[in-house]
């Protein structure tokens, strides 16, 4: 029996915009089944290579052939939905359901529109007024639910929470067809993909398996060829260490050979020495941070104050690194706007360290001077930094951060979203702050750009304050995670995100406050109850444990 046809394949595909070439000379196929995730530097092709498969843009030279029967469904990043238009006609149409028995019966569809909040926003809500991230989980909802040989998204966990994508991943996983995908999370990818595809220098690059299996063979090529730069193979040493510590199920899926990658890590030291970076941090904070005090905080809606916290108390002390998760609508940027001063509290009061001097990374771009030049931009506010024991320049920053040195030049009006993303980190950080709060910081920034964020914040002498749905990034960036669940508290996790999703998927299982630096309590008893063990001990106990497994 002959091998069934691909459902598309590209073929000596050539693409080039103006003087630049994209894609040279590219020839792959998607294999029915197979799920494919996309990764690049922003700017290198990705998007360009999803056109050319989806049909919405044609090859200089080359062909693209798709099976004939083939039915592909997009999502790509418009957001754009019909003028008009409610969530029951873009999600369910009468095309497809005749009568309301027909999807109501059916569980997948019931788990769409569940997993994707659409039952909050209302069936018959019009999608015209709704924001950005809503109008992407209903345009990504309408495509999940149709019977398709071929899936192609991009950048699909944007506007998820970490719950979200958990059951994103979940889904597609179940899914029959075969997916493309392009994101930056990296988590979703080894979740989900059983082949990457990188995207860089004309050429399309191919591995077996997900993030994890991609990086070590990146590193196996490298360390072959002998032709990548020291710096980013410092970035790769760093990263294939941090993967070696995880969960062996990470590395378990590569067929290639992977002695010669580990003998990369053989002698990197932990990404960052935390008791170090806490004694510089103490130094140059003090004892406190924030103190959070009875905290009362509503919001108002059409139905009236909602109330986010209730006698909310929080200790954030020097060097902490916390993630802050939780379902969408929790109060994770209201308590981050708290926390700096920009809202106040209804009752109780925020106490704020008389030395903190804080970097707020928000959701927004904001106050980029359009007319100037890239590098202008990061001089403005300084032209040497100092972070942790390194002096960086404005220039080599911009450069480790995917600005090219005539990409430095570029007026800040003509870049992209992701540029303008990192220009804002770049200039924060050229602040040199001793608090970091960053609020969704992964948000349109590819992968070697959060890989150079990870590694500066692994020297990073101060306290960062992470609200983010990249649960990667978070467990790479935190020593601690604590979780918003909507009941007005503050729930401390020793064992991190995993923890948040099982006691989520639990219905809510009894949390414990997060009332101090690093202490926990169970919900509803006095402060004097001393747990079994404190997340901060959990986490050590987790660190220690891998780093004898690494001697070993």
């Amino acid at each position: 029996m002959s091998a069934p046809l691909n459902l598309v394949n590209l073929e000596r595909v050539h693409k080039a915009h103006g003087t630049t070439v994209i894609l040279d000379d590219v020839s792959l196929g998607v294999a029915a089944g197979e799920r494919i995730g996309v990764v690049g530097r922003n700017g290198g092709g990705k998007s360009t290579l999803l056109s050319l498969l989806t049909g919405t843009d044609e090859p200089d030279s080359g062909r693209v052939t798709r099976r004939g029967d083939l039915a592909m469904g997009v999502l790509d990043q418009s957001g754009t939905l019909p003028a008009g238009t409610t969530v029951r006609d873009v999600v369910l149409p009468p095309s497809m359901f005749a009568a309301e028995h027909e999807w109501a019966g059916d569980p997948a569809v019931r788990s769409v529109l569940t997993g994707l909040e659409l039952d909050r926003l209302g069936l018959d809500a019009p999608v015209a007024p709704m924001s950005g991230g809503e109008r992407r989980r209903v345009a990504l909802a309408a495509q999940l639910i149709r019977p398709l040989d071929l899936l192609v998204l991009d950048e699909p966990t944007n506007h998820l929470d970490v719950e979200g994508v958990a059951w994103l991943a979940e889904y597609v996983n179940q899914r029959a067809g075969g997916l493309v995908v392009v994101t930056h999370d990296r988590w979703f990818l080894d979740e989900v993909c059983t082949t990457t595809w990188e995207v860089a220098d004309g050429n399309v690059h191919a591995y077996d398996g997900g993030y994890s299996a991609y990086t070590l063979a990146r590193a196996e090529r490298a360390r072959i060829s002998a032709v990548t730069e020291e710096r980013r193979m410092n970035l790769v040493r760093k990263e294939l260490a941090w993967l070696r510590r995880g969960p062996p199920a990470r590395t378990s899926k590569p067929k290639f050979r992977i002695e010669a990658a580990q003998a990369l890590i053989a002698d990197e030291p932990p990404a960052r020495d935390s008791m170090a970076l806490k004694g510089f941090a103490a130094r140059r904070l003090g004892k406190t941070v924030y103190d959070v005090e009875d905290v009362d905080y509503a919001v108002p809606t059409e139905d009236g104050p909602r109330t986010l916290f209730e006698d909310l108390t929080w200790n954030v002390g020097p060097g902490d690194r916390i993630g802050i998760v939780g379902v969408n609508g929790a109060g994770k940027t209201s308590l981050l706007r708290l926390l700096v001063g920009e809202t106040k509290p209804d009752a109780g009061k925020v106490v704020v360290g008389q030395t903190v001097a804080a970097a707020y990374l928000s959701q927004h771009v904001t106050e980029l001077p359009p007319r100037a030049r890239v590098l202008e931009a990061v001089q403005d506010v300084a032209r040497i930094a100092r972070i942790g024991n390194q002096e960086i320049s404005a220039s080599t920053l911009a450069e480790r951060f995917g600005f090219a040195a005539n990409r430095q030049w570029t007026p800040v009006g003509d870049l992209s979203g992701g540029e303008r993303r990192r220009l804002q980190l770049l200039r924060l950080l050229m602040a040199e702050p001793n608090v970091l709060v960053l609020d969704e910081p992964t948000n349109d920034l590819d992968i070697d750009t959060l890989t150079a964020l990870e590694d500066l914040l692994d020297s990073f002498p101060g306290t960062v304050l992470v609200v983010s749905h990249d649960r990667y990034f978070v467990d790479r960036v935190c020593d601690k995670v604590v979780a918003l669940l909507g009941d007005g508290s503050l729930a401390a996790l020793p064992g991190g995100v995993e923890e948040y999703l099982r006691r989520r998927a639990a219905g809510g299982a009894p949390l414990t406050t997060a009332a101090g630096d690093g202490g926990t309590r169970p919900v509803g008893t006095p402060s004097t109850a001393a747990p079994a063990v404190s997340a901060a001990e959990a986490r050590a106990a987790k660190k220690e444990a891998s780093r004898l497994e690494r001697r070993m």
